[in-house]
């Protein structure tokens, strides 16, 4: 499989939104929301564009509070740890003044019950003006709705939608190492809408191709296997 990022066109909304709150005035909040269903790329997208640009990707976790949330900030920005919270939160907002740097907090519903770990963020964000990017399952925009202050704050709300018959000739074309036929990639369509499976289902081809000495996937291959399963 080719190792290649595909940009997909939630791909591109995710970078078109972040873009969008980099270049916003000091007056405008620059908090934003990528949130949808699972399997469609959004940490994979976040993780990519975070190396890209120098920004910080920190991904929630199960029970996480707030000193632990500090913490994997301080963590990936690079800095020694010690302290209380408040001095945590300090150390955050000095070192991010300084230097800004685009925050994403992936993984955001782990943290939707926490309303101390939810405001940090946004203190973090009011203290610095510096972009802060949460990432959360289909729920999260209707779940973050009773944070209102937060709410407020999200200038910038992309849904990630199931790929189009594009995204996924798009996936096959630029990631498969063995040529797939149009009438098979209609098929991997219909029956697959995820990008981890589509990942399985390319590796499938490219190992039956391989191992048959195939030099293309055709529909009769593709209706033998057991694709999107």
């Amino acid at each position: 499989m080719k190792k290649v990022f595909v940009k997909t066109k939630n791909v591109k909304n995710f970078s078109g939104a972040i873009n969008n709150l980099i270049d916003k005035s000091s007056a405008t909040p620059k908090m934003g929301l990528i949130y949808g269903a699972p399997g469609l790329g959004k940490s994979h997208t976040a993780i990519w564009w975070a190396t890209k640009n120098n920004a910080l990707y920190v991904r929630a976790q199960h029970k996480m509070n707030t000193r632990w949330l500090l913490q994997e900030i301080l963590a990936e920005i690079g800095e020694e740890i010690h302290g209380q919270i408040s001095s945590l939160s300090d150390q955050c907002k000095l070192r991010l003044k300084l230097k800004p740097q685009v925050l994403i907090v992936d993984e955001i519903d782990y943290l939707l019950d926490r309303s101390h770990t939810i405001e940090a963020l946004r203190d973090i964000h009011d203290t610095t003006g510096i972009p802060v990017v949460l990432i959360g399952m289909q729920n999260s925009k209707n779940k973050l709705g009773k944070y209102q202050h937060l709410y407020d704050r999200l200038s910038e709300i992309v849904e990630f939608n199931p790929f189009s018959k594009e995204d996924v000739d798009i996936i096959v074309d630029e990631l498969s190492e063995v040529k797939i036929t149009e009438e098979a990639k209609q098929i991997i369509f219909e029956n697959t809408n995820r990008f981890r499976q589509l990942i399985k289902d390319i590796s499938l081809l490219e190992n039956l191709a391989k191992t048959n000495g195939l030099n293309k996937i055709d529909v009769k291959q593709v209706k033998g296997l057991k694709i999107g399963q």
